[in-house]
């Protein structure tokens, strides 16, 4: 295939998802991530590349907002929500990691395509997003692209419009979340 014929592909298998999305779908998250004094975010790979980007924008907006692997991130306790997007929900270390914020008192948040896996069972939200993703079981939105990208493309964008939704649900300005913008660069 040529380009545009690849990129007539990727964005209707991306619009397929997004038509299979409701309101509904992603409530529950965001008024989790309105309520939560503090998030903590947790992806692997490409999906962990996506949620890491949530972080920053969710900083922007003025939560404290904490990607798991940082050197700076505190203890995760009563009150926390700990955002955890797997595409298979069955990942040894997310698995562990997430088991441990659960242990510590967080809420776990979940945002996956599939249909089983041991985050299923251990999350108090999950989030469906139905694109095909690497070693996920369920029915989801089939991809011809590789190894999970439909599903961490989604979660990019995903994440932004959540990020849309609660500026304007928390009333933020658009002036506020550039003056929190990191300014030394």
């Amino acid at each position: 295939m040529m380009f545009k014929e690849l990129t007539n592909m990727v964005l209707g298998e991306l619009e397929a998802v997004f038509a299979r999305m409701q309101e509904a779908d992603v409530r529950p998250l965001l008024e989790a991530l309105k309520s939560a004094p503090r998030v903590f975010l947790l992806g692997a790979g490409r999906e962990g590349l996506s949620t890491r980007a949530f972080a920053m924008r969710l900083m922007h907006l003025g939560k404290a907002a904490y990607w798991i692997w940082d050197d700076t991130t505190p203890a995760i306790g009563p009150g926390d929500l700990m955002v955890c997007a797997c595409g298979s929900a069955d990942v040894g270390h997310e698995n562990y990691i997430a088991q441990q914020a659960k242990n510590a008192g967080a809420d776990l948040a979940l945002i996956t395509p599939a249909g089983e896996g041991y985050l299923l069972g251990i999350a108090d939200i999950v989030t469906r997003v139905p694109a095909a993703a690497y070693k996920a079981k369920g029915d989801f939105v089939p991809s011809e692209q590789l190894m999970g990208n439909l599903f961490e493309q989604t979660l990019f964008l995903l994440y932004d419009i959540l990020v849309m939704q609660l500026r304007q649900e928390l009333g933020v300005s658009a002036q506020e979340m550039v003056a929190r913008h990191r300014n030394v660069e």
